[in-house]
């Protein structure tokens, strides 16, 4: 909003234009004669109802620069993230075919809000409904790649501050995990190469790409040693003795090869384990089931089995222990325990001797 006053001055009455730049950034002008600041005034008001900036603020919009040429720019800084090429490239096709060719100073809240509900609409490749997680990730790339135009002085200011949160509610407290039969019945529907993935993700909660990448020169003195982890921070996981028999026999039938633990015939890594993964699901009968979810198979076993939550969250590497909370409700005792506190609240038995016997079960 802007505004203009009159003002006392040491030169004498002056009159003051208050206003916020597209920044964010209060601003504000004299000027000695009042028709001076009603037409200033007037100027503010309609370049920011207009967008049209470049004479006010003294600041020139780019707005000839498009979608395509930001992405380009983007594409360049940004390939070399370990994310990238795992979702990012494909997100930033879909948001080319979207606003390739547009200007980024014609791009509107309205465009974003539509968009998001196109993608909500739009089914997967695989013909299932498209989720809020799936959504939400489209849109925080759209929203870092706009931020980035206006840091990099191609536009003003990004679409998405000119309206509410934009992005959809998720669930994170459901979580996906598979029983014990479930687990039996996908490994027996692996290849030989994925089943051992499979199994290690099973019996360490590693994320995929910490698999896939995994050298032999990170296992060593019992532990599996993660330098470049999702938080940043190492993570060092126990090797259990099941888990010491998986590896001596990859061991003896890679022959040391491939420095890589999981790799093919020519010891060349696997990039990707999708197809074979989504294929050992389908035959398993395994539903909505999800790689990353072998993650959260892991961390709900331990605590089914009485594990606690402090050590899951070291094992797991979640640098909050809100992260790692998500599970408490499948530990079998910790309800039953925080209850029995209430054990001798109210009435003393009549003997107190079995009133001891209650205290002490505390």
């Amino acid at each position: 909003m802007a505004t203009f006053k009159k003002i006392a001055t040491k030169e004498g009455i002056a009159w003051m234009v208050d206003y916020y730049d597209p920044q964010g950034r209060r601003i504000k002008k004299r000027f000695k004669k009042k028709a001076e600041a009603e037409a200033y005034l007037a100027k503010v008001v309609t370049s920011i109802k207009e967008e049209k900036y470049e004479d006010i603020f003294e600041k020139k919009k780019a707005a000839t620069v498009t979608f395509d040429e930001l992405a380009n720019h983007y594409e360049e800084i940004y390939r070399q993230q370990r994310s990238f090429y795992n979702f990012k490239k494909e997100i930033i096709q879909t948001l080319r075919a979207a606003f390739g060719p547009r200007h980024l100073s014609r791009i509107t809240y309205l465009d974003l809000e539509k968009h998001r509900n196109i993608r909500k609409a739009t089914p997967t490749w695989r013909r299932e409904p498209r989720s809020d997680a799936r959504v939400n990730r489209e849109l925080s790339v759209l929203k870092h790649m706009l931020n980035k135009a206006v840091e990099w002085g191609m536009l003003e200011i990004s679409p998405f501050k000119r309206g509410g949160r934009l992005m959809f509610k998720e669930n994170n407290l459901s979580l996906r995990f598979l029983s014990e039969a479930e687990i039996e019945a996908l490994l027996d529907a692996c290849p030989p190469h994925l089943k051992v993935i499979v199994e290690t993700a099973l019996l360490t909660g590693m994320r995929k790409e910490e698999l896939l990448s995994l050298k032999w020169e990170q296992i060593g003195h019992g532990l599996i040693h993660l330098i470049k982890t999702k938080s940043g921070n190492p993570r060092h996981i126990p090797i259990s003795g099941r888990l010491v028999e998986i590896f001596q026999k990859l061991r003896h039938k890679n022959q040391l090869k491939s420095p890589y633990v999981f790799c093919d015939a020519q010891g060349r890594r696997f990039n990707s384990v999708k197809t074979s993964f989504r294929t050992a699901c389908r035959k398993a009968g395994v539903d909505n089931f999800r790689f990353h979810d072998l993650r959260h198979t892991f961390a709900s076993h331990l605590i089914m089995r009485g594990a606690g939550l402090k050590p899951v969250q070291e094992l797991l590497g979640h640098s909050d222990i809100k992260m790692t909370m998500r599970y408490a409700h499948l530990s079998p005792g910790h309800l039953q325990e925080s209850i029995n506190l209430l054990n001798t609240l109210g009435a003393r038995p009549a003997d107190p001797a079995n009133y001891e016997k209650i205290k002490n079960r505390n």
